[in-house]
């Protein structure tokens, strides 16, 4: 599955270096405004203890993760709605992504040039949230300019039910709140996000950039704790990492990373807290397939049944699917090997209707 997520936030917050670090690329992180311009594209690894397992098992002659694609996206200054600083741009790369990664600097330095002249994430938050929020506000009012009068004379129901989704989301975009504070039904989330594209309707993440010595003392930090509330409001989630530590961490080999990790405390790179954390919420689980040519991890959306995740792997197998050979991945950890799977009754053959879980292993049979 190709799904994307997109790091925004002003320019020098810590962006390129995320992403150079996310990605273990060299893309440009310099001390200017719009030193990135057109969106670097870095495909991510999805950290899985699973796969380790999978793969020690089963010794296969190659393991592959499930991965997913990160856009590093260029600065949004205040305007950008507008036009200003190739704003209609860089906001049109952010509509291409499923989810927004927003990285806010939460540290003090007077060697990085902020380009408000000074460090206040709730300023900082606000400015982008207030670019999208305007940028919505134009669709919003344009849709509802070439429908309303139509609705109310035809009464076709469907675009009755448009014109009520639009009057719930115009009042928030008007005050310059996103579009996810809206309180709509799933379903209509759904229609929303597929029909106009809303920028503020997408799910998302904060990245609070912190210095390396706030990194190892995290509530001692007064600029993670503004964004941490500001999260809170919205039902976000925000993560603290240090860019620079994180950057530092994916040029070193892994043993001596998990070192490294060691002596600040931690049993995981806020990279991989990252990772982990788009890909919950882009609501993706994962499914593998498992045998001595190859172990891998398979992306799918939570509710998949058994013959689109097939399709994942290939379309003839969705067209020509017939049945899945399943088991878990808990149950492989307790019996160790499929024959125990068998012989205990832990191999299931599931049809058509079944919903794919987390953690299965799985074989496809099909014709075509």
């Amino acid at each position: 599955m190709s799904l994307k997520a997109g790091i925004v936030g002003l320019p020098n917050v810590g962006k390129s270096t995320l992403f150079n670090a996310i990605t273990n690329s060299h893309v440009e992180a310099a001390n200017y405004p719009f030193a990135t311009i057109n969106p670097n594209t870095g495909v991510v690894n999805v950290p899985d203890e699973r796969l380790t397992f999978l793969t020690n098992l089963f010794q296969p002659k190659r393991s592959i993760p499930a991965t997913f694609e990160f856009y590093d996206i260029a600065g949004l200054v205040r305007g950008a709605s507008k036009g200003e600083g190739l704003g209609n741009q860089f906001l049109g790369h952010i509509r291409e992504c499923d989810a927004i990664v927003e990285v806010v600097r939460c540290f003090d330095s007077s060697e990085i040039i902020h380009v408000e002249e000074s460090v206040d994430p709730k300023r900082d938050i606000e400015t982008i949230n207030l670019e999208l929020a305007m940028a919505d506000l134009a669709t919003v009012q344009k849709r509802l300019a070439a429908v309303e009068t139509k609705a109310r004379i035809s009464k076709d129901k469907e675009l009755v039910h448009e014109v009520d989704v639009l009057k719930k989301i115009l009042p928030f975009l008007e005050n310059g709140e996103p579009a996810r504070k809206v309180p709509l039904s799933e379903d209509d989330k759904i229609f929303a996000t597929k029909q106009y594209q809303l920028l503020t309707l997408k799910p998302i993440i904060y990245v609070a950039n912190v210095s390396d010595s706030d990194y190892s003392d995290i509530e001692s930090c007064k600029y993670y704790h503004i964004v941490k509330e500001i999260a809170e409001s919205e039902h976000a989630q925000v993560i603290p990492i240090s860019c620079e530590i994180e950057y530092e961490l994916s040029s070193l080999p892994k043993e001596e990373r998990m070192e490294f990790l060691q002596t600040l405390g931690a049993s995981e790179s806020g990279l991989d807290k990252v990772t982990k954390a788009v890909y919950k919420l882009l609501n993706l689980s994962t499914f593998f397939t498992c045998g001595a040519d190859e172990c891998r991890a398979w992306t799918f959306k939570n509710g998949m049944l058994a013959p689109q995740c097939a399709g994942i792997i290939h379309s003839d197998f969705e067209k020509g699917f017939i049945k899945a050979e399943i088991y878990s991945f808990e149950d492989l950890v307790t019996y160790k090997s499929e024959l125990a799977l068998k012989e205990a009754g832990k191999l299931r053959m599931e049809g058509k209707t079944y919903i794919m879980q987390d953690g299965d292993c799985v074989f496809f049979r099909f014709n075509v």
